[in-house]
């Protein structure tokens, strides 16, 4: 389990370490054949900031090697904003005054209809945490419901047991988004004061009960701003290596989600800037050439426009945060806002201006 090998790392002790990195020590991250988790400590320290267009440049190259000119597209679908979970920075939080709504099978066809029509054959289920009422039963009816409309499903909900991934997996689930949302232990616990998702452990167990169930794909990070955001990116980077090496046959994706408004919401901690984010994103590229990097509309329009060449292989597209927001209730409440409200033709023709081509799906059973 992740937990042993977490448990032997302490918060400021990695902090400390990657904030006294030297432009040495990233000099030589940048010529290693073998990045180290070590050289990617350097390559998010403060002393890479001077780094970043050779950085941007290996990553951009390396990222073509791998992925091509490609673009994977997605779209979120949320069924659900019914929350037990009090979050600080979450606009479905229980102690937040909305109206709740959760999609009936007719409303979820509705949605699929809409997707459809945008050109989408993957797409990412999304609710609040609340078992009871969208728990695994739940989920079992929407996969047979949807199954027949998409190649693949992802989904981004609660954590669940692992004979609870596996049935799904036999549903058709192809991808599971869990996201540490921080690994810095006392913070957790203060943003997260109420409800299931307040055991850290449990949450922090998820990959592994994904990865014995055999789900294809797992997706990692944190929500930058709640801590700071190197040392955070160290624990998942730590985390994936970690996976990688135990459940080689699953592929790994990584989200760089910073902290957005919403209703009452928390102004971030720690602030990232976009060159920031960069450095980050190339950082990931160059210490793990294999993994998948995603960028959501949480992104303003500029920034995304220019992140294409850089490490990317994944954005989304068209999207909206609100249950029924593509047909059946555009005006119900957003789980947060969005920067990029493109919609996903318009995005499509960004890409292949820049000579990418967008794919609509990730990934076939009949090619497994």
């Amino acid at each position: 389990m992740f937990k042993s090998i977490f448990d032997q790392y302490e918060w400021n002790e990695v902090k400390a370490g990657i904030y006294a990195k030297t432009p040495q020590d990233v000099e030589q991250a940048l010529h290693s054949n073998r990045r180290t988790l070590d050289d990617f400590a350097a390559l998010i320290s403060p002393a890479a900031a001077a780094y970043l267009e050779p950085m941007a440049a290996m990553s951009s190259l390396l990222t073509k090697q791998r992925f091509g000119h490609t673009m994977q597209l997605y779209i979120p679908l949320y069924l659900s904003n019914e929350c037990q979970n009090i979050c600080t920075y979450c606009g479905f939080s229980l102690d937040n005054k909305i109206r709740r709504k959760t999609l009936s099978p007719g409303e979820i066809l509705l949605e699929t209809a809409a997707i459809k029509e945008m050109g989408y054959e993957h797409v990412l289920l999304v609710t609040g945490e609340a078992s009871q009422l969208v728990g695994i039963d739940y989920f079992k009816k929407v996969l047979q419901l949807i199954r027949p409309h998409f190649a693949n499903i992802s989904m981004e909900v609660q954590p669940m047991d692992e004979a609870d991934y596996s049935a799904l997996s036999e549903l058709g689930l192809h991808a599971v988004l869990v996201y540490q949302e921080t690994y810095h232990q006392e913070d957790y616990k203060k943003h997260h004061p109420k409800g299931r998702k307040s055991s850290f452990d449990y949450r922090l167990e998820t990959p592994d009960r994904l990865g014995r169930a055999g789900i294809h794909k797992m997706g990692l990070g944190v929500l930058i701003g709640l801590e700071d955001w190197r040392t955070d990116s160290f624990f998942t980077a730590l985390h994936l290596q970690y996976l990688e090496k135990k459940y080689w046959q699953t592929k790994y994706s990584i989200s760089f989600p910073r902290l957005r408004p919403f209703s009452g919401g928390l102004t971030p901690k720690v602030a990232m800037n976009d060159r920031e984010l960069v450095q980050l994103i190339c950082a990931y590229r160059l210490f793990n050439q294999e993994v998948e990097l995603s960028i959501s509309t949480r992104e303003q329009e500029k920034f995304r426009d220019h992140i294409v060449h850089l490490g990317i292989t994944t954005m989304s597209a068209g999207s909206k945060t609100n249950p029924g927001g593509y047909a059946v209730d555009p005006q119900s409440l957003e789980q947060f806002e969005i920067s990029d409200d493109r919609s996903a033709a318009a995005i499509a023709a960004m890409l292949r201006k820049q000579g990418y081509e967008p794919v609509w799906k990730d990934w076939d059973k009949v090619l497994s």
